[in-house]
């Protein structure tokens, strides 16, 4: 299976629908659009920008030698156009997929993918916890078997740290910092070792605040040791501005203590609920917490239903193919 990977390059939109393609294709090619004004202002509702047109050069969606890819996960409103024209361009035999919710209905895409706290719901709408992401057993494992971030001889239980920062709707105040900062401190005096990796959107003051205190903190040079620090933890702190970053956390298996800043939104508070209810994650206090749970990870269902169409329509086109052209006019569900 071929599948592109079509988003405006928001990290966020771009790593949930990279985990997804991966758990089905052989290849996967990013696709990035920047639709201009006044076509941008005008998405998800309206029509494609004549310049990103599929037979224009230079097209973020054009075909390649190969034709159209078997499969499209996408992400983040601006590409809601793009996602129809290749719909409609491929005669509907690209399976396109968009994670969360466009407010645009679900008819765009033959699956859509939304957290429990939305409210788009329908026979093509997938509905679970988390967000799909790329965070799976082989890449843990393979973490794992990594040389580690801090020397063997540093005992004690491994925290990883997941700094976020401010977002539009939460903000890391002075005294979140500062509160922040004493748990962190509370933890490690208790004997946690801990392993920091921070954001783009890491407030300065914040790093400044708990270099001292991390054993290991990432400065921002070469890769980021993200999928090291999930593979290698025994329990992780996350901060809840990013509701993408709990979600990967609790795939992992392991306790997840939540710091949440200032300020958040009802669909936030939903989600943390009801991963609490699932017996997920617990409210960060400075302590250690060690307790089990099932891991929760979204991405095989989203990956489930993806090959599940692939079959049906696979089937299909090989009944219309012994059959004939009558029946060859009825695929994919409509009538062409």
């Amino acid at each position: 299976m071929r599948a592109w990977v079509l988003t405006d390059g928001k990290p966020g939109d771009e790593q949930p629908c990279l985990g997804v393609a991966e758990a089905v294709a052989d290849h996967v090619e990013k696709r990035r659009v920047i639709p201009r004004r006044p076509w941008v202002w005008l998405a998800p509702w309206g029509p494609l920008d004549p310049r990103d047109a599929p037979d224009r050069f230079g097209s973020p969606i054009a075909p390649t030698g190969e034709g159209w890819p078997d499969l499209v996960v996408a992400a983040g409103r601006r590409v809601v156009p793009h996602l129809r024209r290749i719909r409609a361009a491929s005669g509907g035999r690209t399976i396109t997929v968009f994670l969360r919710d466009a407010r645009a209905g679900s008819g765009f895409a033959d699956i859509i993918w939304v957290p429990e706290h939305d409210r788009l719901r329908g026979p093509n709408v997938i509905v679970t916890p988390t967000s799909p992401h790329r965070i799976n057993p082989v890449r843990l494992a393979a973490a794992r078997a990594a040389p580690p971030l801090v020397p063997a001889s540093v005992t004690g239980p491994r925290v990883a740290v997941l700094f976020g920062g401010d977002t539009r709707h939460a903000r890391f105040t002075e005294e979140d910092i500062d509160r922040l900062a004493a748990g962190l401190a509370r933890l490690r005096a208790e004997g946690a070792v801990l392993l920091a990796t921070a954001s783009r959107r890491t407030p300065e003051r914040l790093k400044l605040a708990v270099r001292a205190i991390c054993h290991y903190l990432w400065d921002g040079t070469g890769d980021n040791p993200y999928i090291s620090l999930l593979a290698q933890a025994e329990a992780l702190v996350v901060t809840a501005d990013s509701t993408n970053m709990v979600g990967e956390a609790v795939a992992t298996g392991r306790p997840v203590m939540v710091f949440e800043p200032s300020g958040g939104r009802r669909k936030t508070r939903a989600f943390l609920d009801r991963l609490t209810a699932l017996g997920a994650i617990r409210p960060f206090s400075g302590r250690l917490e060690r307790y089990c749970y099932t891991p929760i990870d979204s991405t095989p269902e989203v990956a489930g239903a993806i090959e599940a169409l692939a079959a049906t329509r696979h089937i299909l086109r090989r009944e219309a193919e012994r059959d004939g052209p009558i029946v060859a006019r009825v695929t994919n569900g409509r009538m062409r």
